[in-house]
C-alpha cells in the first residue's frame, strides 16, 4: 500500500478515496446511540471486519435508551469491538489502516464522545490520519458496500430521529429537499407501539404484528404538508384517538399497525416518486434503521417495476454500524479532519 502523508492538522486536499489510486483499508467506530461498533473496510465497499456490541436487553426495561448508561455500556464495550475488529481481519494490524475514522454527530453527547475519543487515540498512537463522519450521510453509504452504487440518485433517510429524502448528486455534494417537521417515522413507530402496548424496541414488533393484520381496516390520515416534508404527528394522534374508541375492549392491535404502517409506507411512497419523477432519476436508495421494515422496503423495491434501481443496505447494515462509517469516510472525504473536531448532538445546517 501507498504511503501517504498523515495530515491530522492540514484541510489540504489528501490521497483517499475512488481516485487515491491505491487500497484504503479505514478503521471506524460508531457509538451515536446504544451500539458499540467498530469495522474495518477496504475502498469503501468491501468489509473486513464488522462488530457490534448491541445495548438492547439493558435499556428494554427503561423503555428506551437512557443516555447516561448507554454512554457507560459504550466504555465497557469499546476496546472489546475494537481487538475483535482486529481479530476478524486476520493479517491486518493497525499500521496497515490508512486512517481512521468515527462518528461525530448526530448523536448522543456522551455516547459519541466515547467512540471519537478511542478513534482519535487510534489515529494519534498510530501516526495514521483521522476523520469525522456525519451519522446521517454514513447511513447513506451502508448502500455502497458490495454494491456498484454510484451518484447520482434519490435517497429515502428513515430513522429514529430523522426522516428525509435527499437529493445525493456526487459522492461529496447532498442536497435534503425534504424532511420531517415534527415526528420522525421510527420516532412515530416506537410512540405508537407504546400505545398499543408493545415492549420496547417497539418498531421491529409493530412490523411483524403487522404482516397478520388488514391494512384497510382503519383509515389514518396522511399528513399534508407541501413540498418533500412530512409530518407525522397527526398520525400518532389518530392513533391514540382510536386505541381510546375501544374503551377498554379488546385491542385488534393486527389491524391498528397493519394500518399505521400502510399510511406511513404510503406517504413515503407517495414523496419519493415526486422527487424522482421532478429530478427525473433512475435510482433510488432507502438508508437508516427504519429501511429494515418490511412495507417500507416493499413500497419501494416495488419502484422497480417502474423501471427504477431500487438498492437497500441488508439489515446488518440498516441499524447502527461502523462499516457504514467506514465507507463514509472513504466516499465523502476530500479532507482529513484536526484531532480537535468536537461531537454535535443534533443536525448541523
Amino acid at each position: 500500500m501507498k504511503n501517504i502523508k498523515n495530515k491530522l492538522f492540514s484541510k489540504e486536499p489528501v490521497e483517499i478515496g475512488p481516485e487515491s489510486g491505491y487500497d484504503n483499508y479505514i478503521m471506524a467506530i460508531e457509538s451515536s446511540c446504544d451500539e458499540t461498533a467498530c469495522a474495518i473496510v477496504k475502498n469503501g465497499r468491501e468489509v473486513i471486519a464488522n462488530v457490534v456490541a448491541s445495548q438492547i436487553k439493558t435499556h428494554a426495561q427503561f423503555g428506551g435508551v437512557i443516555p447516561e448508561i448507554a454512554a457507560r455500556e459504550h466504555l465497557d464495550s469499546i476496546n472489546i469491538v475494537i481487538d475483535e475488529a482486529f481479530k476478524q481481519a486476520g493479517d491486518l494490524k493497525p499500521e496497515d489502516i490508512t486512517a481512521f475514522a468515527g462518528t461525530v454527530g448526530p448523536g448522543l453527547v456522551g455516547c459519541l464522545l466515547v467512540g471519537l475519543n478511542a478513534t482519535k487515540t487510534l489515529a494519534l498512537t498510530y501516526d495514521k490520519p483521522f476523520i469525522g463522519v456525519n451519522h446521517l450521510n454514513a447511513h447513506l453509504c451502508g448502500n455502497y458496500i458490495d454494491t456498484d452504487l454510484k451518484p447520482p440518485y434519490m435517497a429515502l433517510l428513515v430513522s429514529g430521529g430523522h426522516t428525509q429524502i435527499i437529493d445525493v448528486k456526487s459522492y461529496s455534494e447532498q442536497e435534503i429537499l425534504g424532511e420531517t417537521i415534527d415526528d420522525a417515522v421510527g420516532e412515530a413507530y416506537d410512540k405508537v407501539a407504546r400505545l398499543i402496548g408493545l415492549p420496547y424496541p417497539g418498531g421491529p414488533r409493530l412490523d411483524k404484528l403487522a404482516q397478520e393484520g388488514n391494512p384497510k381496516a382503519f383509515k389514518l390520515p396522511e399528513g399534508k404538508v407541501d413540498g418533500y416534508n412530512f409530518s407525522f404527528s397527526g398520525l400518532k394522534t389518530a392513533v391514540l384517538r382510536l386505541v381510546k374508541s375501544f374503551d377498554g375492549q379488546e385491542l385488534p392491535v393486527n389491524d391498528i399497525c397493519a394500518s399505521f404502517q400502510e399510511t406511513v409506507s404510503s406517504t413515503l411512497l407517495k414523496k419519493v416518486k415526486k422527487a424522482l419523477e421532478e429530478k427525473g432519476y433512475k435510482q433510488v436508495v432507502i438508508a437508516g434503521g427504519v429501511a429494515a421494515n418490511s412495507e417500507i422496503r416493499k413500497k419501494i423495491f416495488n419502484l422497480e417495476n417502474e423501471g427504477y434501481k431500487v438498492f437497500a443496505p441488508p439489515m446488518k447494515y440498516c441499524t447502527d454500524n461502523a462499516a457504514m462509517v467506514a465507507s463514509c469516510a472513504y466516499f465523502n472525504t476530500n479532507t482529513f479532519d484536526d484531532v480537535n473536531t468536537e461531537v454535535f448532538s443534533r443536525v448541523k445546517c
